[in-house]
């Protein structure tokens, strides 16, 4: 029942905590989070400028036919959901790797129909789950690690030691209900 209730709760805060995160397991912490952050200020800025813009070019072509979750670290742009096909799949990492300051492009959508509430509900679950474990563990700074959760997948990235990258893949591997990891990293050693 405990369980019902934090997922029920998770799926109404979900459209209102999108890519919000780190703010509210910070507590409002912002400046603490932007100087834990390995990235300069301007880049964690193009990276809220580079989901905007993606978003809005996908949205503006393809709107409710396709399911997109778009995440920018360092610049680098990591797609996930669920497309109808390879022709659209293919669009869409064109038209992310044609705004402007995207470096990389990682195309990890699937073809196949949209998520039901409930996955995208669990989704959400396991991200903040995953958070909590690297947080709980303490074995380097969670906020240096993004958790993006597709379809049970948890996706990785980040500017991270290979020490840091692997703890972080043993800690989402070792979460119940993940299903796979995806490392998306930047190494720094």
């Amino acid at each position: 029942m405990k369980h019902a209730l934090l997922l029920a709760s998770l799926l109404a805060l979900t459209p209102a905590l999108h890519g919000c995160v780190p703010a509210v397991v910070a507590g409002g912490g912002a400046a603490v989070l932007v100087a834990d952050d390995r990235r300069s200020s301007g880049t964690m800025m193009d990276d809220e400028v580079i989901e905007r813009n993606v978003d809005a070019r996908i949205n503006e072509k393809y709107g409710k036919r396709v399911h997109i979750d778009v995440t920018s670290y360092n610049r680098f742009v990591l797609l996930v959901g669920e497309v109808p096909d390879q022709e659209v799949k293919d669009d869409i990492g064109a038209i992310a790797l044609g705004v402007e300051n995207v470096r990389n492009v990682q195309n990890d959508l699937a073809i196949g129909p949209l998520p039901s509430t409930s996955t995208s509900a669990n989704d959400a679950y396991l991200t903040s789950v995953v958070k909590a474990r690297f947080a709980g563990q303490a074995k380097f700074h969670p906020n240096h690690v993004k958790v993006v959760t597709e379809n049970g997948v948890v996706f990785l990235m980040g500017l991270v030691t290979h020490k840091e990258g692997d703890e972080a893949a043993e800690i989402a591997s070792t979460t119940s209900g993940v299903e796979k990891v995806v490392k998306v990293f930047e190494y720094i050693d």
